[in-house]
C-alpha cells in the first residue's frame, strides 16, 4: 500500500498540505510569536493611519503591508494574517476531535451490529434510519442553541469553552451513523467468511474475533471515510460559525471570518478572500488524500 501511495504524486502533493495545515495549527502560538502580532489586538484602532474615517483600511488590498501580510479587518484593523491561522488551529481542533468520537462509535455500532445481528441488529438499525432521517444542516442549526441553553441561562453569555463542547458533541451526535452503516454492511460480508468459521470452530472468543480476524479488514474502509468525515466536519463547523450558533466574537474561526467577510466584502473582497481560499485548498486536498488513500489500499480501484 505504502509504495502505491508513494507513487500517486496527487496523494502525496496532497498528504504534504494537509501536513502543513496541521503544523500551522499546532504551532499557532509560536507562529504569532515570530510574527509580532496576535489575533485579538485592535492595531488599526490604536493605530493611527491605518483606517479611513469609514472603517476600512487606507492602504490598497485590505491593507496588506510588510506589517500586515494578509492585511487587516475592517472595523476593528485586527491582523488577518494570525486571525487565519489561529482560526486554522480552532476549526481542525474541533472538527478532529469530533471525527475520532465518530470514527470510534461508528466501528462500535456498525461492528457490534453486523456481528451479533438478529434483534441487536434490528434495533441498531433502526436507530441509525431513525437518526439519518433528521435534515443534517437542519439539525445542527436546530440542535445547537437547544445544548447552549441545556448549561446557559439565555440572559448570560456562552463561554468559548462551552461552544466548542457543543460544537463536537453536535457533530459527533449527528455525525457517526454513516459509518456505522458501512461497518455494518462490511462485517455481514466478512462474517460468514471461512476465516471467520474457522475461529469459531477452534473456540475463539467474540471479542478475539472482532479484533483479530475482523476488525484488519475493516482498516481500509475505516481509514477512507475519516479521510472524508474530517473535511466535511471542518465545513460544517464553519457554516455553523457562519450562521452565528458557532464560534463567536473573538475566538478567531473559519467561519467566523466568513461572517466578517461578507459584510465587508462589497468594499474590502481581500478579507474574506485569504480565508476562503485556505478552505478550498484544505477541503479538496483533504478530499483527494482520502481518493489516493482508497486507491492505494485496493490497486483494482479506478479513479
Amino acid at each position: 500500500m505504502w509504495r502505491r501511495f508513494k507513487r500517486d504524486r496527487t496523494g502525496v502533493i496532497s498528504a504534504f498540505i494537509v501536513l502543513f495545515f496541521l503544523l500551522v495549527a499546532v504551532a499557532a502560538p509560536l507562529i504569532s510569536k515570530l510574527y509580532g502580532k496576535d489575533p485579538t489586538t485592535t492595531y488599526g484602532l490604536d493605530r493611527p493611519g491605518l483606517l479611513n474615517e469609514f472603517g476600512y483600511p487606507i492602504r490598497p488590498n485590505g491593507g496588506i503591508s510588510g506589517d500586515f501580510w494578509f492585511g487587516i479587518e475592517p472595523t476593528l484593523g485586527r491582523d488577518v494574517f494570525t486571525q487565519l491561522v489561529y482560526g486554522i488551529r480552532t476549526s481542525l481542533l474541533i472538527a478532529a476531535i469530533a471525527t475520532l468520537l465518530c470514527v470510534a462509535t461508528g466501528v462500535l455500532i456498525g461492528v457490534t451490529a453486523g456481528y451479533i445481528g438478529g434483534r441487536t441488529d434490528y434495533f441498531l438499525g433502526r436507530f441509525i434510519d431513525l437518526l439519518l432521517a433528521f435534515p443534517s444542516q437542519l439539525s445542527f442549526v436546530a440542535f445547537t442553541p437547544v445544548v447552549y441553553s441545556l448549561f446557559v441561562s439565555p440572559e448570560k453569555e456562552t463561554p468559548t469553552y462551552l461552544r466548542v463542547m457543543t460544537l463536537i458533541l453536535v457533530l459527533w451526535l449527528l455525525g457517526w451513523m454513516g459509518m456505522a452503516r458501512l461497518l455494518r454492511g462490511q462485517v455481514l460480508s466478512l462474517r460468514e467468511r471461512e476465516f471467520v468459521e474457522a475461529a469459531k470452530v477452534t473456540g475463539a472468543s467474540p471479542w478475539r474475533i472482532i479484533t483479530k480476524e475482523l476488525l484488519p479488514n475493516l482498516w481500509t474502509p475505516i481509514l477512507v471515510q475519516t479521510t472524508l468525515m474530517l473535511p466535511t466536519m471542518v465545513t460544517v463547523e464553519a457554516g455553523l460559525s457562519f450562521l452565528g450558533v458557532g464560534i463567536v466574537e473573538p475566538t478567531p474561526d473559519w467561519g467566523r471570518m466568513f461572517k466578517a467577510g461578507a459584510d465587508y466584502y462589497e468594499s474590502d473582497l481581500t478579507y474574506i478572500f485569504f480565508p476562503g481560499i485556505a478552505m478550498i485548498i484544505f477541503v479538496v486536498a483533504f478530499n483527494l488524500l482520502g481518493d489516493s488513500v482508497r486507491d492505494a489500499f485496493d490497486p483494482k480501484t479506478n479513479r
